[in-house]
Formats: C-alpha cells, structure tokens, sequence
C-alpha cells in the first residue's frame, strides 16, 4: 500500500482518509479536536452542498458539516492500493 497526505478538502465523496494533523490554532483547533477530528481517525465525505462550501463528513459514527476553508486546514493521508 502507498499513502501520500492531503488536505481534507481534496477528498472526493465516498473515499475514506485518516487524520493526521490539524494545521490551525485557537477557537478552530479546540472545535475541531471537540469534534473529534484527531490523529488516526477515519474520515469519510459524504454530502456537498451545492453551492461548494460545505461538506458533510462521517466521523465517529456521526455525521458534522465543515466549511472547506478549514477543511483545509487538516492534513490527511489516503491510503491507495499499488497496481
């Protein structure tokens, strides 16, 4: 398997990433850290609003909107399967 980080925001609906680190200080780290976006965490995109600033996202059996420019903000690896 290769693994390569991203931003959260490169996800495409239905491919899962791990959290591997928040790239952001104050009010929007403790909120997303509360929100349980910590490092090994599975992730998965599952809605996109129309208008492209929002995204639903799956985390921990739950289901939290994030505005794309903090998603931004948290790193990710994808794991992909060699061909």
């Amino acid at each position: 398997m290769d693994t390569k980080s991203h931003t959260l925001n490169t996800l495409k609906i239905g491919e899962m990433g791990i959290i591997e680190n928040l790239n952001c200080t104050g009010n929007i780290r403790r909120r997303l850290l509360d929100l349980g976006m910590v490092k090994g965490t599975h992730i998965l995109p599952v809605l996109s609003s129309p208008s492209g600033g929002l995204t639903a996202y799956e985390i921990r059996n739950s289901i939290i909107a994030i505005r794309d420019e903090d998603s931004q903000n948290i790193m990710i690896s994808i794991k992909f399967l060699e061909t």
